[in-house]
């Protein structure tokens, strides 16, 4: 029995298995957790196909270290393949049949390296949004003391304490705000923790001293970048890169007439907020200048608004990435 691809539809304890042999018959089997290595060395297929979902990459990894060829696919394209009710085995037939497909795109598999610099932003990630949350909470209980604060998490973590003192509460209300600022003091420590180590990151890499190079692109965004894309060799060009992270408009074209709308939702929203900030930061600069670039950038805010032209300036940023990933070059600015 040769198995030239084995379907693996994933799960936390369970996994369930689809393949068709070269005699035309049909394996479908249910296996557990600690089962599954072993059954796959039983089947012995050359290709694995599997959704990019949650653990993909590690069995991926474990595949690929077997000598298998493993084929990741986005899930959304998964779903047209879909037959009947749902369920694991429908799901399994349905990944062996994407994966096919002489046209269907893949998701590269993605190493160790690069999991742990994603694990790391989405730490980063989880922590902004607990202080920013800190600090709605901590707004609106002010707000019933008649304490308003200006907007910004700096402006709030320098007049905070001071308004807090003056404002003459009572015991009560001042030890619960104080174990708020506590909250908010401990995970801004924890954050400045993160982006030193960040920092340390991007100036060890070769890519993410690259791109940092380029205006509107830090630490942050370096290391996001490299986490998701790597060398961005699987983009056949910035282009496709740029229409990957979202920075491109939704197309609705039919009869040969073409109709765009906005950005779409379909999107790396991570990388594309953080291009989108980093644009934000360039924009007010480039505004003050009259080189090819700053006159290209004044040119879409006249025609298409500011936010427009925010976007436009992040893919023109991504596209720049790519070539500088692709092609190992340095920024030279013009």
């Amino acid at each position: 029995m040769t198995i030239q691809m084995l379907a693996i539809d994933l799960g936390k304890q369970s996994f369930h298995l689809h393949a068709i042999d070269d005699d035309g018959v049909v394996i479908s089997r249910k296996v557990c957790r600690s089962k599954l290595d072993l059954a796959v060395a039983e089947l012995a297929p050359v290709v694995v196909a599997m959704e990019a979902c949650a653990s993909a990459h590690h069995w991926g990894r474990r595949f690929t270290a077997d000598g298998r060829k493993v084929l990741l696919i986005n899930p959304r394209f998964v779903k047209a393949f879909v037959r009947g009710s749902k369920n694991d085995a429908v799901d399994a037939e349905a990944i062996y049949e994407a994966a096919s497909r002489p046209t269907m795109r893949f998701v590269p598999l993605k190493s160790a390296e690069q999991q742990d610099l994603q694990s790391l932003h989405r730490v980063r990630e989880r922590l902004v949004v607990q202080r920013t949350s800190l600090i709605n909470h901590a707004r609106g209980l002010l707000a019933e003391y008649g304490i308003v604060l200006a907007k910004g998490p700096w402006r709030f973590r320098d007049r905070a304490p001071a308004a807090i003192a003056e404002a003459g509460l009572s015991p009560l209300a001042g030890e619960l705000f104080a174990e708020l600022l506590s909250q908010l003091e401990d995970v801004d420590i924890r954050l400045a923790r993160l982006d030193a180590r960040l920092i340390m990151l991007c100036r060890e890499n070769d890519a993410c001293r690259r791109l940092s190079e380029l205006p509107g692109v830090g630490p942050v965004i370096a290391t996001a970048l490299v986490a998701a894309v790597d060398d961005g060799r699987h983009f056949r060009s910035g282009r496709e890169l740029a229409a990957w992270i979202g920075l491109v408009p939704r197309q609705y074209t039919t009869g040969g007439k073409p109709r765009l709308g906005g950005i779409g939702r379909r999107a790396n929203h991570y990388l594309r907020r953080q291009l989108i900030h980093g644009a934000r930061a360039v924009a007010s600069r480039l505004a003050r200048r009259d080189d090819r670039r700053s006159e290209w950038l004044k040119g879409v805010v006249a025609r298409a608004g500011f936010n427009k032209a925010l976007v436009a300036l992040a893919n023109k940023t991504a596209r720049i990435a790519w070539v500088l990933l692709a092609r190992q070059e340095s920024y030279r600015a013009a």
